[in-house]
């Protein structure tokens, strides 16, 4: 019994019909705790988002028009991150706070993040709030407290949404079926796991099948259950 124990396919079937209640009970368990935690537990999350483009106000720049747009642009996809991190300052969310009374900054910083998109002019604004109305309410007022504090340090630039801002309607999170999916294959892994485990563990011999194959010896009589009770 000290020599490394071997599997087969066969042995693996075996182990698996074996202990087949308690892998169906593992997996079962698993995936109605995920359903009643996604569907019941957890809140469901809203996020409303707003895309906005920095560029230079109408009348400012060079004559060469072609030389100014190419400058105009390149200049503002590197001033992009600035401005990103403008938008995640605190002093923008306390002007946020003010204008929305019931949120405190700490919270906007919390639900808000601001993203400049590489090589572009633009920045995405989100706010996740399990209230939808509140992560509408929260992006536009970043959005005015960010601009406010943007045309105060870069004055002349022309800041502007291009994608309207809309009160979300479906949650973003939880993804209940994606939850339920995971647990199932996370439960029917783990009983399999368990289930082998048991089987490892188990280093009793239970026909001659196993005395032949782990102890490379003739079975010379078996004694009957019955027989056992005299």
């Amino acid at each position: 019994m000290e020599e490394e124990i071997s599997l087969d396919l066969h042995d693996f079937l075996h182990i698996i019909r074996k202990r087949i209640k308690l892998i169906l009970l593992i997996t079962i368990l698993s995936t109605a705790v995920s359903g009643v935690l996604s569907y019941y537990v957890i809140k469901p999350t809203y996020e409303a988002k707003a895309t906005i483009v920095v560029g230079k106000a109408a009348g400012i720049g060079s004559n060469d028009k072609s030389k100014y747009e190419f400058d105009d642009v390149m200049m503002f996809q590197k001033l992009v991150k600035t401005y990103a991190e403008i938008g995640k300052s605190v002093s923008v969310a306390e002007g946020a706070s003010t204008r929305l009374n019931s949120i405190s900054a700490k919270n906007i910083l919390h639900d808000i993040t601001v993203t400049p998109m590489a090589d572009t002019q633009l920045i995405e604004f989100k706010a996740q709030n399990t209230n939808p109305q509140t992560a509408y309410s929260m992006i536009i007022a970043v959005y005015n407290s960010f601009l406010e504090h943007a045309q105060k340090i870069y004055p002349g630039q022309n800041i502007q949404v291009i994608d309207e801002v809309e009160v979300p309607e479906k949650p973003i999170k939880p993804k209940k079926i994606l939850n339920i999916v995971i647990a199932f294959f996370i439960g029917l892994i783990a009983s399999l796991g368990f289930a082998f485990l048991l089987e490892y563990m188990n280093n009793t011999l239970k026909t001659e099948q196993d005395v032949i194959k782990y102890l490379g010896l003739p079975v010379i009589g078996i004694i009957p259950k019955d027989a056992m009770k005299y």
